[in-house]
């Protein structure tokens, strides 16, 4: 008889226990597609800095040796028509593009750090082949000149008129915006001047002593990431940065939440500058109230979850941040 009670209350906790809302009952259950492709990302996130901070490194180590190797430098690698390497797309394998933009400030000195650093050109090869994401490497030299794989038309698409040190792919590594000289992400879109479109990018400064001698980067495309991640993976997914601007994301779930689908930039004029999304890709800025109410719960409040009670084309939306980029995965379950 002493066991009768405990028996009425395991039922009732067993009774209570199902008839918990999913928000409370399965929380956990919710969060494991999100969860695994924000591991996933980073994962690739970091495997990508390890190897840039490595050919950052052997950059460094060149310039430190810059009088012994340039005591017998040999032949110059590249013959230059006008501002661009002659050498053609496809040409060779271990060779880059380089480009001598006419805002050089020393154009002779950036010949010189061309010919010290001829030898990163295997290391970028080696690069993209083992980081298949990514679109471009690249060093941008403070005197004014670049090196960037693989080749391209850098003829047809790249000014030469340019100043690379006005693009945040150059000044967001230097020592105003990056004391710490270590690894920066830009996590917000922008149209990259060589060509491929909508980019993100990965930078790291190279010192000579104390001056910025230049900035390596490497370039990945939103629609290449897209593809890669979301795609595999059924579900209604959106990549935001931390103040609501749409990255990417599949086109289903950026009509639920009320936003323009996303375009590839299309180029009819050379990129004088840098060129981000408007605020029309912002959650901010949605035509439905509820999605500004879910961007405002999950990017400011901080809250991991928001359920939509006026749209009832949704149940709720999930949020998870990454830890290495301030950004925000989001998945729109529908109503079952």
């Amino acid at each position: 008889m002493r066991l009768l009670p405990s028996f009425f209350l395991l039922l009732f906790l067993v009774l209570f226990g199902a008839c918990q809302p999913k928000s409370e009952a399965n929380r956990g259950d919710d969060f494991v597609k999100i969860e695994g492709l924000i591991d996933k990302i980073e994962s690739n996130i970091q495997g990508i800095r390890v190897d840039l901070e490595r050919i950052a490194d052997y950059n460094e180590v060149l310039l430190q040796n810059r009088e012994a190797i340039l005591a017998a430098p040999g032949p110059f690698k590249y013959t230059m028509d006008g501002p661009f390497s002659a050498n053609q797309v496809g040409e060779n394998a271990f060779m880059s593009t380089i480009v001598m933009l006419n805002s050089s400030t020393d154009k002779e000195k950036a010949l010189e750090l061309i010919q010290l650093t001829n030898s990163m050109d295997s290391l970028f090869a080696d690069f993209m082949q083992k980081n298949p994401n990514a679109v471009q490497i690249y060093s941008n030299a403070a005197l004014g000149s670049s090196r960037i794989y693989p080749t391209f038309d850098a003829k047809n698409i790249v000014d030469a008129n340019v100043d690379v040190t006005k693009f945040n792919f150059f000044y967001e590594a230097d020592l105003a915006h990056n004391p710490s000289k270590g690894t920066v992400w830009i996590p917000e879109p922008y149209v990259d001047p060589a060509g491929k479109g909508w980019i993100f990018s990965l930078v790291h400064p190279v010192y000579e002593g104390d001056a910025l001698s230049s900035v390596l980067g490497v370039d990945l495309t939103i629609a290449d990431a897209i593809d890669t991640y979301l795609d595999e993976v059924d579900g209604y997914f959106v990549l935001v940065s931390g103040n609501g601007d749409i990255i990417g994301g599949k086109s289903d779930a950026i009509e639920l939440l009320g936003m323009p689908l996303l375009k590839n930039h299309v180029y009819r004029e050379t990129i004088q500058m840098d060129n981000f999304r408007g605020a029309d890709f912002n959650l901010s800025r949605s035509k439905n109230a509820e999605v500004r109410q879910m961007a405002q719960a999950i990017l400011v409040e901080k809250k991991n979850s928001f359920d939509f009670e006026q749209d009832t084309r949704m149940a709720r939306v999930l949020g998870k941040s990454f830890a290495s980029i301030d950004w925000y995965l989001l998945e729109i379950q529908l109503p079952d």
